[in-house]
């Protein structure tokens, strides 16, 4: 890095800015246009998922006053402004709270005086004219639609049209302020009264925004309930004596005292004690693990028996459940590709849809004789429709409905809710996807390649085979071996010692020891001299009986397995086999992508004898042997060039790290690096090969609500603004239209739990 480079990297600061009112792409638009026109600005990141604005300012950028007053001045409240290390999780989620509490008492505040407004309405229409009909209900509708609940509604439609954006508060306005003032010419000039109608529009507007936030709050349960897993308290040792201290007082280093049934307040490294923990947030998994000393553990992870001492390793943003929820609000707030096309669509619509209302008012006023026999038709099964009602009153009642049923949100709804759901699906079976873009990519994938060791293997060698010569037994030979291996560090020497301490064989003493590189070692054992390594060197050392083992020599390597010969006093005495073993899921997984036609393609830096062994165990189509990190980046592309941009590649190590970035979607293990999961669009906690078939279920399904979403929310917009226009839509009908537009959407999101727990089972 230059120091030039270094020194602006240096400079660059972050603000976080919570906006609660920003609940929807088009909304998100408005903010970032605002932002982007002041100097000094770096980047600008929105997630409408936590309503969320996350500025990078350069060192002559403007300070945190400033953005708070840009973003208000488009018309949008900040509730919080934090810097870009801080990570308050509670103060965010008061700030979730306390909006929907204000969201739910301007509702109900308005709905008292539209409801005896409406209560007025019925009697004054259908019984007898009520005395001061017009003065009482101007009363009651005043504070509506000025004040309880149209106050913050004007104040940002005028922010917003003054810095010349448009979002969905211009068009409330339009449609409830136009009715009010008409109404009041009613007490100079009689006239049918439209103050009920600009009543009844504020207060479903401040309905549907209460039913938004608290359908949004179910769609992102997931970040909650991420959120309410962590500890709040520790128990650290100091001075001998143990002392509960708040979570964010915890340093590395510090030893914590974890009892039965709590949780571990941080990652961290037993130092004493042995239990089994609850890691189910983490993998899913039911199942408590065994702990013991110099074993990690997960911070909020259960302790579910025996009293350990955990020493601190990792605190704050670096633990793995941060780690989640920031993947988890990453991906909520990411960009599908096809949410351009809407993007595009919101960003002109508030415009198009006052010159539509505007438009469509001027026709009624100028060519009415077109449009009435369309009235006259539409009254015989539209009760509200009257086809009688005066020329100017039909051109204000069509431009109205036009205003008030238009709904832009719902596009800007269709996209993040689903991402929502879905992120938060994957996050509770150990599923991150990072990545819109790879939701979508998903779909098309043709091509899976798959690492060998940490993927589909173990990536830890294994005794396998034990083969004793004739006449000697098996624990003989594996009691001469352990000895010797034991004084050895070799991987394939530990992997025959564990072996042989689970058949109860613990290694004797051995003395002269000796080894010679990459071909044996040998020593004394019990008296007895014991060699141990491949056949050549036994040949060298004239070791009498190699023939007889040469068939279970030929057998074991070509199914790509590590063998090794023991000796001991000049003669053969049996052989060895170690081999990385299959992960148990392996086979199932393979089985399933090539259910969904997947061609799988293993890449490793192995042997082509190993790994075609390997690949003939788990099914699979190709293998290309002997790749060296840097080659795997090329065997991508080739891939690529073979299939197109439809390659996958599942990898867990930090050779894999460059690989996955030039796949289309990277997958990274869980259980491997942290370079590799940082490199990855999507990272599987559990370490599971099948978890890649459930997150391609997963995205599949995803990608499909927003789709649904889109096109509904398309449909709906492109069906309802000509027929509000037309003068078939009462404007009442058209802001319950309107609302209930959003939250079908939101509702279609939440669909996908159940859809794909339904698509799991089959």
């Amino acid at each position: 890095m230059s120091d030039a480079h270094a020194k602006q990297t240096a400079t660059l600061t972050t603000v976080k800015l919570t906006v609660p009112g920003m609940g929807s792409d088009h909304c998100a638009g408005i903010v970032r246009s605002s932002l982007e026109r002041l100097p000094g600005i770096a980047d600008i990141h929105t997630n409408i998922s936590n309503h969320r604005v996350t500025v990078t300012l350069q060192e002559d950028g403007p300070d945190a006053d400033r953005l708070r007053q840009t973003v208000e001045n488009a018309g949008y409240d900040v509730a919080r402004v934090a810097g870009g290390e801080e990570q308050d999780i509670q103060a965010e989620a008061e700030v979730e709270e306390a909006y929907l509490k204000q969201a739910w008492r301007r509702f109900w505040i308005a709905a008292i005086p539209t409801t005896l407004i409406m209560l007025l309405m019925i009697p004054h229409m259908f019984i007898a004219p009520v005395p001061g009909y017009l003065g009482i209900v101007a009363v009651l509708a005043f504070p509506v639609v000025f004040l309880l609940g149209g106050a913050a509604t004007h104040r940002a439609s005028w922010k917003s049209l003054k810095n010349r954006t448009f979002n969905m508060d211009v068009l409330i306005s339009l449609g409830s302020l136009p009715p009010f003032f008409i109404g009041l010419v009613g007490f100079f000039y009689p006239m049918t009264s439209f103050i009920e109608m600009a009543a009844t529009i504020m207060t479903f507007h401040l309905l549907g925004r209460y039913l938004e936030a608290k359908a949004k709050g179910r769609a992102s349960q997931a970040i909650r309930k991420l959120l309410d897993m962590g500890a709040r308290t520790a128990r650290i040792e100091r001075d001998g004596q143990e002392e509960e201290v708040d979570i964010r007082e915890l340093q590395p280093g510090d030893i914590m005292v974890v009892r039965p049934g709590e949780k571990i307040p941080t990652d961290g490294e037993v130092v004493d004690g042995r239990s089994y923990i609850d890691e189910s947030l983490a993998t899913g998994e039911s199942v408590p693990v065994e702990k013991t000393v110099g074993d990690t553990v997960i911070g909020a992870t259960i302790n579910s028996e025996g009293r350990l001492r955990v020493k601190a390793t990792r605190i704050g943003n670096d633990t793995f459940l941060s780690q989640v929820i920031r993947m988890v609000e990453q991906a909520q707030g990411s960009q599908v590709p096809i949410q351009e096309f809407a993007d595009r669509m919101t960003g002109r619509f508030v415009p198009a849809v006052i010159l539509i209302a505007i438009g469509s008012m001027l026709v009624w006023w100028t060519i009415p004789d077109l449009l009435r026999p369309i009235l006259e038709w539409g009254s015989a099964f539209l009760p509200w429709v009257n086809p009688d009602v005066s020329t100017p009153l039909l051109g204000i009642l069509a431009a109205i409905a036009v205003l008030v049923i238009a709904c832009p949100c719902a596009l800007g709804l269709a996209t993040p809710t689903a991402l929502m759901v879905g992120s938060g699906l994957g996050a509770e079976r150990g599923i991150l996807i990072r990545s819109g873009a790879a939701i979508q990519s998903f779909k098309d994938i043709k091509v899976m390649v798959l690492d060998k060791t940490g993927t589909i293997t173990r990536g830890e060698p294994k005794l396998t085979d034990v083969a004793p010569a004739s006449g000697v037994q098996r624990n003989e030979l594996l009691r001469w071996a352990a000895a010797l291996e034991n004084a050895s560090e070799h991987p394939i020497a530990q992997a025959i010692v564990a072996g042989a301490r689970a058949d109860g064989i613990e290694p004797e003493a051995v003395e002269d020891f000796h080894s010679t590189a990459a071909r044996g070692v040998a020593g004394q054992v019990g008296g007895q001299a014991v060699l141990i390594g491949n056949r050549r060197l036994l040949a060298e050392e004239q070791v009498q009986g190699l023939e007889a083992l040469d068939a279970d020599l030929n057998r074991l390597e070509s199914q790509g397995r590590t063998v090794v010969l023991v000796a001991v006093d000049g003669m053969a005495r049996g052989l060895l086999a170690v081999a990385d073993t299959l992960k148990e899921e392996s086979i199932d997984a393979i089985r399933g992508m090539h259910e969904k036609g997947l061609h799988v393609v293993m890449v490793t830096g192995d042997n082509e004898r190993a790994a075609r062994a390997i690949a003939d165990q788990v099914g699979i189509d190709e293998v290309q042997a002997g790749v060296l990190p840097e080659g795997k980046v090329d065997a991508i592309k080739a891939l690529q060039e073979r299939f197109g941009e439809h390659v996958a590649m599942v990898g867990d190590g930090i050779n894999d790290a460059p690989a996955l970035k030039q796949a289309n979607v990277g997958i990274a293990i869980g259980a491997g690096a942290d370079i590799a999961i940082e490199a990855a669009d999507v990272t599987l906690v559990r370490g599971e090969l099948t978890g890649v078939v459930e997150a391609m279920a997963l995205s599949h399904a995803t990608f499909g609500k927003i789709v649904q979403n889109l096109i509904w929310a398309s449909v709906y917009n492109v069906a309802a603004i000509p027929i509000a226009a037309l003068g078939l839509l009462h404007p009442m009908i058209g802001v319950i239209a309107m609302t209930a537009s959003s939250l079908s959407v939101i509702g279609n999101s939440i669909l996908l739990r159940r859809r794909f727990r339904r698509a799991q089972t089959v």
